[in-house]
């Protein structure tokens, strides 16, 4: 898929928002990536993921793992397309990423992390620790969306389908802090 495609299918899906933005990172921003937008839409899902899925192919990836909740349905979506099971973590009160339900990793299982979106990485480290805990290999974290502006780096292969460069602001410095502009915290709404 050319970057052209995704960004029609994300507007069309109004999937990228305009505004005053609070990120889980606590960093604000002026546009926000609501995945839930676009992965709503099952064919759009199951088109970008399975692009995102081809970027691993001949990886031997076993298993897919998302964390809950933005991940689920990206970590699916690859997983069936690359024809592995697809789990997820969950948080617990101290909000440590966690495998409940029954799933479970074995030694030297080959995982790959799926995201819908990153922007410091905080998520999906703690996915990447947790399948290390389990004694599994990381093969690479693919995300749909990477507006960490290069900076993250898991110690494996990364790959995103699109990478947004929006700017993003400590509150302090945030220009629509300074206007009055009221903020929106979309993360689960």
């Amino acid at each position: 898929m050319t970057e052209t495609e995704i960004l029609r299918i994300l507007g069309e899906t109004g999937a990228l928002l305009e505004g005053h933005f609070l990120l889980r990172s606590g960093l604000h921003s002026n546009r926000y990536f609501q995945a839930a937008l676009v992965l709503q839409h099952t064919a759009a899902a199951a088109r970008l993921c399975g692009a995102l899925a081809d970027s691993f192919r001949g990886q031997g990836v076993e298993t897919v793992i998302s964390p809950a909740i933005g991940g689920i349905v990206v970590g699916q979506e690859v997983g069936r397309h690359l024809g592995v099971r697809a789990i997820f973590a969950e948080k617990d009160e101290q909000s440590n990423l966690l495998l409940r339900r029954g799933f479970s990793l074995r030694p030297g299982e080959r995982v790959l992390v799926a995201e819908d979106v990153v922007t410091k990485g905080g998520r999906v480290q703690q996915t990447v620790d947790l399948v290390r805990a389990c004694g599994a290999e990381v093969v690479g974290v693919a995300v749909m969306v990477d507006r960490s502006g290069g900076t993250v780096d898991f110690g494996v292969p990364m790959r995103s389908l699109l990478r947004l460069d929006l700017a993003t602001y400590a509150p302090a410095e945030c220009p629509m802090c300074r206007q009055g502009l009221p903020i929106d915290k979309p993360g689960s709404k």
